[in-house]
């Protein structure tokens, strides 16, 4: 038998990366791309939709709550300094216009409080009848720092926090059992009070009683996703996440993340099958070779000097590169307080293939560290099949160059050849984002089934 009628039932994991004009940085110069997409909404309602009509696991937003100053030169070039929208608000309206897509937005740990939080997300998961996620991250950019009241943002002090963070957001989502709400109005009772559960959490950031005023919805909890790829963003990962988004560019190195991380799981009473690693990549599809190379081309034109060294700086640590030669190498750097994983990738890069600071920008500017195609639909999807049966993720984390073309090209192009292989569904398995990710139904009580008969 075949290695690949052996994986016959393992099918990838996808999700859509919604920058509103795509992940190119110079996406919103492209003459298919709205210059207005970052504030019109029924630009996000027709990604929702093609991402959910493709059957893709869920849409996935970054966010950041700041708007750096340090090179307003470079700034005032790019779009993607607004998000448009804030998270939940666009990820709720969106929730009104789609059925099955699961919902995932990024908030930091670093500049919100935990009930604030978790009550948040569970509405949404709420509004949307189990369909959203958290990704967490923290924050080390002093500039979004300045909209709130000071924190620490070191490294480690960030991790410490994120950790209890994480505790105290799941013990509120706890707060109630599936089958809490009695809603008896013969009896007179609403829920059965040994069915609820107060946190009275206290330890050294937080101190929560609870309970959360939001139900439990039908998939227990939001997925509780994570980014990091750092010792301690591995380590939070492998006790609470879901789903982890991670940037490795070679086979190699993503079967060593990969391995590592999944290897930790049992340490926390969980199995390899309880978190699912999805990689972000960045394709550029043609019909041809030659169409593929040339749509990258095209965008590569559009990347002005100042944003590229700009994004460059941003990526390696917040460094600045502007007293360089940009024809020159990149220097040694000091050890980075924000994403350390993503500064050591990029220096890797440039050390191994000699890369200029020109040439490492022009790199990064699509995939920004993550793994960037560029080819024909059978290239990208052998690629894909290749990391995926051999160890290297359970999915992946797409990111359109631009939007809408990227994504279409994605979906009419792609998805019919991983199809035809039999590495990606053609309906959706459930009716929430767990239950489509194939991700074990949370404590407190049995899966509910009342509502699930009921449809």
């Amino acid at each position: 038998m075949s290695e690949r009628a052996n994986t016959a039932k393992r099918q990838m994991k996808l999700g859509a990366f919604m920058y509103p004009g795509g992940h190119h940085v110079a996406a919103w110069r492209h003459p298919d791309v709205s210059a207005k997409a970052t504030t019109d909404f029924q630009y996000r309602v027709a990604f929702a939709k093609a991402a959910e009509a493709a059957k893709f696991d869920l849409i996935f937003l970054a966010d950041g709550v700041g708007v750096g100053e340090s090179n307003v030169a470079a700034l005032s070039r790019v779009d993607e300094w607004s998000n448009g929208f804030e998270p939940i608000t666009l990820l709720s309206a969106l929730s009104a216009v789609t059925t099955r897509i699961g919902l995932v937005a990024t908030a930091s740990t670093s500049f919100t409080e935990p009930f604030n939080l978790a009550r948040y997300f569970a509405s949404l998961d709420q509004l949307s009848e189990g369909r959203a996620g958290w990704n967490l991250v923290t924050s080390s950019d002093g500039i979004e720092a300045q909209n709130f009241n000071p924190r620490d943002l070191q490294h480690t002090a960030r991790y410490a926090r994120a950790n209890e963070f994480a505790d105290v957001v799941l013990g509120l989502w706890n707060s109630w059992e599936d089958d809490a709400f009695l809603r008896d109005k013969e009896s007179g009772r609403f829920f059965d009070p040994a069915k609820l559960h107060v946190l009275h959490h206290k330890r050294t950031y937080f101190e929560v009683r609870g309970p959360l005023n939001v139900a439990r919805s039908p998939q227990g909890h939001p997925v509780l996703v994570q980014a990091g790829s750092s010792e301690v963003g591995k380590e939070l990962a492998a006790r609470t996440a879901e789903v982890v988004f991670t940037a490795q560019r070679t086979l190699q190195d993503a079967q060593a993340f990969y391995s590592d991380l999944k290897a930790r799981l049992p340490r926390y009473g969980r199995n390899p099958d309880d978190l699912k690693v999805m990689p972000g990549v960045f394709p550029v599809v043609g019909r041809s070779e030659a169409e593929a190379q040339d749509k990258f081309a095209a965008l590569q034109d559009l990347i002005h000097p100042e944003v590229g060294l700009a994004l460059l700086s941003t990526y390696i640590g917040n460094f600045d590169l502007s007293v360089y030669p940009v024809d020159g190498p990149l220097p040694d750097l000091p050890e980075s307080n924000a994403s350390k994983s993503r500064q050591q990738l990029f220096v890797d890069l440039a050390r191994r293939e000699n890369l200029s600071i020109r040439e490492l920008y022009l790199r990064i500017a699509g995939a920004r560290g993550h793994w960037q195609l560029v080819g024909t639909p059978v290239q990208i999807a052998d690629a894909l099949e290749e990391r995926f049966l051999n160890g290297g993720a359970d999915g992946f984390n797409v990111m359109p160059p631009t939007v809408p073309g990227g994504l279409t090209d994605f979906i009419e192009l792609v998805l019919p050849e991983l199809r035809r292989r039999g590495l990606f569904r053609s309906e959706y398995e459930g009716r929430t984002l767990r239950e489509n990710l194939g991700l074990p139904f949370p404590r407190h009580a049995a899966r509910p089934t009342s509502r699930r008969a009921a449809e």
